[in-house]
């Protein structure tokens, strides 16, 4: 599989040039926010306690050079410094590098920064331009002690129950995806507040919780629970609204058959060798369809049974029916290599010659390109000098180097 490798930013202008970032964040949502923000150009310096982000204990696996891989999937492109909050010295470390930030991101218990003179409130005053980033698990108010992990809210978010077969317990998904999609709200946010601070020269508080992230995603099935009062059920790969829409056996492998209309579905039906089955009266519409849909799942499911999954994607491709077999997530990453997306990079550490695989920044701009330039930091790699030069204003040049 081929990869990009290094920096990929061509010479292109990168869009967050300038903007230095303090990243108080762990574990995952807020990591991929600062790195997403890394990768077009900002300064992301990640400030953690002296036994580091929670992620790097987290293995096996672990890359060539030893780094655990949850914690590589996240971490590119930033600078790691060791601030101690609990002590007067680490305390007055991390204040000082805020002070010289354009954002502040952090994902602490709500409450918790504030004790530490390091929350919206009390950096604002003095810094009215800053933009600061909090994500919780459940909100700052009635919610802020229930503890933010993706499990908890995917089971409390109700995911889970629309997530699995009837016939199966309640499932999570296959990656922590609220902590994803949070990361994502975050980096909307924070680009929001520097548009706005860029417009007026003030900042602002940017707040986002994993529980609100979730229930937002549900889309059309929370859509419709409030519409009708009535939770969705689990329904396997199965769609409440079309049919068919979902995964089958087949002679090998299994696929999924993603049928949007009823074009669409004559043309399946003639490519598995009944063209008729689109002038049933059962099938002849999508909302039949859905009503008829277990008759409808067998007659496929025999059909299907007498080829590869392989197979009935190009012959159902040819035909115009959108289907794929399930790959693996090595396949899948084959697959967007094959398709010229490069979906992976490679970072090479100048000083250590230290290697790491990476999964590419997914967001493509015509004028900018994201930046690879340095594999996920060593605990405390540039800790450095303390802060024995002044404090630059933030509006100009700003040689500091942690």
């Amino acid at each position: 599989m081929t990869s990009i490798s290094q920096d990929t930013a061509g010479g292109l202008p990168q869009p967050l040039a300038g903007i230095r970032v303090a990243d108080f964040s762990r574990v995952l949502a807020g990591p991929l926010c600062t790195m997403m923000l890394a990768d077009y150009g900002a300064e992301v310096i990640k400030i953690e306690s002296p036994a580091g982000d929670d992620t790097r204990a987290w293995i096996p696996p672990v890359s060539s050079d030893g780094t655990g891989t949850y914690f590589a999937s996240v971490n590119r492109n930033k600078k790691s410094v060791v601030a101690d909050l609990k002590t007067d010295e680490g305390l007055a470390y991390a204040r000082a590098l805020v002070s010289d930030c354009d954002v502040v991101i952090e994902n602490f218990r709500p409450g918790i920064m504030a004790k530490f003179g390091l929350d919206y409130a009390s950096l604002a005053p003095d810094r009215p331009d800053i933009v600061y980033c909090s994500i919780s698990g459940f909100g700052a108010g009635a919610g802020a002690d229930l503890p933010g992990y993706d499990l908890l809210v995917q089971a409390l978010g109700g995911l889970m129950s629309i997530t699995g077969s009837p016939e199966t317990e309640p499932t999570k998904a296959g990656v922590a995806l609220v902590d994803v999609l949070t990361g994502q709200n975050a980096l909307a946010g924070i680009l929001m507040a520097l548009r706005v601070r860029d417009a007026t020269g003030t900042g602002q508080q940017v707040e986002v919780n994993l529980l609100s992230s979730l229930l937002a995603a549900l889309v059309n099935q929370g859509t419709a629970t409030l519409a009708t009062g009535n939770s969705p059920a689990r329904m396997g790969n199965a769609h409440p609204s079309i049919a068919p829409y979902e995964t089958f056996p087949t002679g090998g492998g299994t696929l999924a058959i993603a049928v949007g209309n009823d074009r669409q579905f004559a043309a399946l039906a003639e490519v598995v060798g009944f063209p008729g089955l689109s002038a049933e009266p059962r099938f002849r519409t999508n909302e039949r369809r859905v009503e008829y849909r277990t008759e409808l799942s067998t007659a496929l499911e025999g059909a299907l049974l007498a080829d590869t999954a392989a197979a009935w994607q190009q012959k159902l491709l040819a035909a115009g029916v959108p289907a794929g077999k399930v790959n693996s997530v090595f396949e899948a990453l084959e697959l967007a290599d094959g398709l010229g997306l490069a979906p992976s990079v490679v970072l090479t550490d100048p000083a250590t010659g230290r290697e790491s695989r990476q999964l590419a920044n997914p967001i493509r701009l015509s004028g900018a390109a994201p930046g690879y330039r340095q594999a996920p930091p060593a605990l405390g790699e540039h800790q450095g000098a303390t802060f024995a030069s002044p404090i630059l204003d933030h509006h100009h040049e700003r040689p500091l180097n942690v």
